[in-house]
């Protein structure tokens, strides 16, 4: 076990000089003793690379000729970037000194877990669980994400309920550690989904390959979220809907990509009530979610095979319908859920 592996620290900005002005201080104040922290920029138009140069000129920046989004973003950034361990950071996140401590001991400690993630906390409200991750992730039967402490858009008050170190199905991308050497064997993210649950089907393609995601709750963060799309927002419906149907067609084994068609059934039930209820904009996202995803099925056919059978069991897999115990049963928390179900898909 080595003590001090090398951390890398890949912040992704698009126009944020004001999250890296904010944020960045609470960054090199990690107490770790052998971390670099990397700038990835996606082709900024405001002053970020002149704010960094002039204020931060040790922390490197990898400067991209495009905007690249997040999943083609980090993959060519992190190319460039030779470490035993990599954290990708968004660039609101508040970290606390001692961060990074727990999560390399954790990974160096059992060598079949290739990533983690910290407890992350809402930065408005510090007692609050945030929306992207939570204290870390799990997925039912259909393909609907939820966290510990969060689902859908009710957040819990973080009591210590989650503070147990454990297995999940994936961990946050607004910050995710991961062993470099699984990122670069799984290809990094799949670049076609530009952006939102990009880290979902990485973790499922390392589960797939045998190794475990945890959540490591005394690692703990503090997120702004909605910095870069609002949850309102119609490209981000868009992209969530058609991600989680390539995501599903993916990595499903043969045998269950029935969920494929009952859930593009489930995604117009959704669309037709955002319709009749006024929000005309969710529908159409909806449909042009469908639409994009009839179109990767015919032209990206090394993408459409189904995914073989895991090497290993498959953690964090709630075996109900999430919106059946949310919206029917009116269960609001993670542990109402989950109580009694079985983890595999």
């Amino acid at each position: 076990m080595n003590p001090f592996p090398k951390v890398a620290i890949a912040i992704l900005n698009w126009n944020g000089k004001n999250f890296l002005q904010q944020f960045l201080p609470s960054v090199i104040t990690t107490t770790y003793s052998n971390y670099e922290i990397i700038v990835i920029d996606n082709f900024s138009e405001d002053d970020s690379i002149a704010f960094l140069t002039s204020n931060y000129p040790g922390i490197r920046v990898i400067r991209h000729p495009a905007n690249w989004g997040y999943a083609k973003g980090y993959n060519e950034g992190l190319k460039q970037i030779k470490s035993d361990y990599c954290v990708i950071l968004n660039s609101d996140v508040e970290v606390t000194s001692g961060w990074l401590h727990p999560m390399v001991k954790l990974l160096e400690a059992d060598s079949s877990v290739a990533v983690c993630q910290p407890k992350i906390l809402s930065y408005d409200d510090k007692k609050m669980f945030e929306y992207a991750g939570a204290a870390g992730g799990w997925i039912d039967k259909y393909g609907y994400p939820f966290s510990k402490g969060r689902v859908f858009e009710v957040c819990e008050t973080d009591n210590g309920q989650y503070d147990r170190q454990e297995p999940i199905f994936w961990a946050s991308g607004a910050a995710l550690f991961i062993r470099s050497s699984v990122f670069e064997q799984q290809n990094g993210f799949d670049e076609y989904f530009f952006a939102h649950q990009e880290e979902i089907d990485l973790c499922w393609r390392i589960q797939l390959a045998g190794k475990k995601i945890y959540s490591c709750p005394s690692s703990v963060v503090f997120h702004v979220g909605g910095g870069t799309l609002p949850k309102t927002n119609s490209k981000k419906t868009f992209l969530n809907f058609r991600n989680n149907l390539v995501m599903l067609t993916k990595n499903l084994p043969f045998r269950r990509l029935w969920i494929v068609p009952f859930r593009i059934l489930l995604d117009a039930t959704a669309a037709t009530k955002g319709l009749l209820t006024g929000e005309g904009g969710y529908f159409l996202a909806i449909l042009k979610a469908h639409l994009a995803f009839a179109k990767w099925l015919l032209f990206h056919p090394k993408g459409t095979t189904a995914s073989p059978d895991p090497k290993g069991r498959l953690y964090g897999v709630l075996q109900k319908n999430l919106i059946w115990e949310y919206f029917i049963k009116r269960k609001r928390t993670f542990s109402e859920i989950v109580q009694n179900s079985s983890q595999d898909i």
